[in-house]
């Protein structure tokens, strides 16, 4: 907790239960936020490397911000497979 300075990130791959026939759209934003308010607050949030099964969900941050913990949500859109779909 408190640690670092200068660029740091983090990610975290994610699978979709059910892959999508197209790479889909994915909206990120943050759930928690836990930062030291006696220095600037930095932070990107993101989705990288998506693919139709999956991406990475990266958090990043720099300079002397001091982060003890985030809670990051993500919602993906796009056209799913119908259920009787046999040709993959």
């Amino acid at each position: 907790m408190w640690t670092g300075k200068g660029q740091r990130e983090r990610r975290n791959s994610i699978r979709f239960a059910t892959p999508y026939r197209d790479i889909p759209t994915v909206h990120t934003s943050l759930a928690l936020w836990d930062v030291d308010n006696a220095t600037v607050m930095r932070a990107d949030l993101r989705a990288e490397n998506l693919t139709n099964e999956g991406f990475e969900l990266v958090f990043r941050t720099w300079g002397d911000t001091r982060i003890a913990r985030v809670r990051a949500s993500w919602m993906a859109i796009g056209p799913l497979s119908p259920q009787d779909d046999w040709e993959l």
